[in-house]
């Protein structure tokens, strides 16, 4: 992966983003498919329950 701009940790980030718009902000599903903490998995379903919504009010317009 030299020379690329993507990274491991970039990769990992977007995956876990992608499980939670794919499969609903869920806390509890994220914490246990990704063995994330509590904190860090809400942190994740916040910001896709956002990107959800503001997909959805861009829909509505």
């Amino acid at each position: 992966m030299r020379g690329q701009d993507a990274t491991l940790e970039k990769l990992r980030v977007d995956r876990q983003l992608e499980e939670a718009m794919v499969k609903g902000p869920d806390t509890l599903h994220l914490a246990e498919v990704f063995g994330l903490d509590e904190k860090t998995a809400r942190r994740y379903a916040d910001y896709a329950r956002a990107l959800l919504e503001q997909a959805a009010e861009q829909q509505h317009q």
